[in-house]
């Protein structure tokens, strides 16, 4: 890009930046539909394909450790051409939703577990579109915009989950169990979000963001950090990166661990479907809805006061989860709606911190790996979480959840100290 030009996208930046959003947004309501389907009732499937309880967070462990692997990949692709590889992870997402219904209707649980591993595409690419908002965003306002995209979930995520019974009787006329019902909405919202980002996402955020800063004759590292200084922001860019991406693990696990065993323990109590689609439908209600108030109260009052914030809350849902009767869908759905709330706060806050302390020139880079660690610490907490129910039950997993979560404080004590 020539000087003239960058000069002219600068000036054009607002604009630029809200058309970004504006097809962010589009791709992340389609793809919100597609990431509910295995939150809803990839627990169940693999519970009635296998026969056992205790191996029923593995299809959460599964696609939650295929995001990991996607997330090197949309990184790697980012960083050598920008973000064109977010049309490549929910392309992916798309080919594993089809590959869970052919598992189902052959019946083969090995099909299942490779299929729902391709799956986890679109989960990784969800998130790292959270990334590509915050590009052409001025530092004060990082963390709105990584809400704009986030909130924009809620819609396919909140309407997907309660159509598990209209996709399962879909599902059923083709001739497929009703329980991969969702899937055949995922492979479609994920293939619609696949094109709206190949045909629309132009000009590319993060290459134009990186030919500003070199137009402007400004350092990346120093154009990471430009414009007024941040208020909570930890100091030290190895510090800062450490801490967000810590942030984000830990919520991240709790999250996972605690939500997928929710629809197996109300299953458990006698509830069917329509009742667990609507409290995971509250649940990813209250992870993105939120958004664009956690945004402005992390600009407001800085990271480091939004991630306390978020080991608070998921303590709190994981007290509620323990003490709630089984056959209380309404304690339930408030304990969820208080996780979601808690990995929103965690999101949030941790992406913001990762964003300002990476320099443009290994942005994508870094976002990729650390993304990669919150993926594996959602597989770790996808697998483990069935077997503590088989062993010890829900109430022992959520309240364990919750107490973890608390590991936030202590973290973000060391980075203030260190300062």
């Amino acid at each position: 890009m020539t000087s003239t030009a960058a000069s002219s996208a600068l000036a054009a930046g607002p604009d630029v930046q809200r058309r970004i959003l504006r097809v962010l947004v589009a791709s992340q309501i389609l793809s919100g539909a597609g990431l509910a389907a295995g939150i809803t009732v990839g627990a169940l499937l693999a519970q009635d394909m296998l026969g056992t309880k205790g191996l029923a967070g593995l299809p959460s462990a599964l696609f939650t450790a295929g995001s990991a692997l996607a997330a090197i990949g949309v990184g790697r692709i980012s960083q050598a051409r920008g973000r064109p590889g977010l049309a490549a992870g929910y392309l992916t997402g798309a080919v594993g939703s089809a590959g869970v219904l052919a598992a189902a209707a052959l019946g083969s649980p090995v099909l299942l577990f490779v299929a729902l591993f391709v799956y986890g595409a679109g989960t990784a690419t969800n998130l790292q579109a959270r990334y590509a908002g915050a590009d052409l965003a001025a530092p004060t306002h990082r963390a709105r915009a990584v809400s704009t995209v986030l909130v924009a979930t809620t819609l396919g995520g909140v309407v997907g989950p309660n159509l598990a019974a209209p996709t399962g009787d879909l599902a059923a006329l083709l001739g497929i169990p009703r329980l991969a019902g969702p899937f055949l909405l995922s492979g479609a919202a994920y293939a619609a979000a696949a094109c709206v980002l190949a045909l629309r996402l132009r000009p590319d955020p993060l290459l134009l963001a990186r030919s500003l800063a070199e137009a402007e004759q400004m350092p990346a590292a120093q154009s990471a950090q430009a414009g007024p200084a941040v208020e909570g922001a930890p100091e030290g860019p190895r510090g800062g990166v450490v801490l967000g991406a810590l942030v984000m693990v830990l919520t991240q696990l709790v999250m996972v661990a605690v939500m997928t065993m929710t629809p197996v323990h109300l299953h458990d109590h006698g509830h069917g479907t329509a009742a667990s689609g609507l409290v995971i439908a509250i649940h990813v209600g209250a992870m993105y809805l939120p958004s664009p108030l956690t945004g402005r109260l992390v600009d407001r009052y800085g990271r480091i006061a939004i991630a306390a914030a978020s080991g608070i809350t998921l303590l709190v849902a994981g007290l509620v989860a323990a003490l709630a009767p089984g056959d209380s869908v309404a304690l339930l759905a408030l304990a969820l709606a208080l996780l979601g709330l808690g990995w929103n706060f965690g999101l949030v806050s941790g992406t913001a911190i990762i964003t300002d302390m990476v320099p443009l020139a290994t942005r994508a880079r870094t976002q990729g790996m650390v993304d990669v660690s919150i993926a594996i610490a959602g597989a770790t907490g996808g697998l483990a979480s069935g077997i503590v129910v088989d062993l010890a039950g829900y109430p022992v997993l959520a309240l364990t959840g919750g107490i973890l979560a608390l590991a936030v404080l202590p973290a973000i004590a060391v980075t203030a100290h260190s300062r």
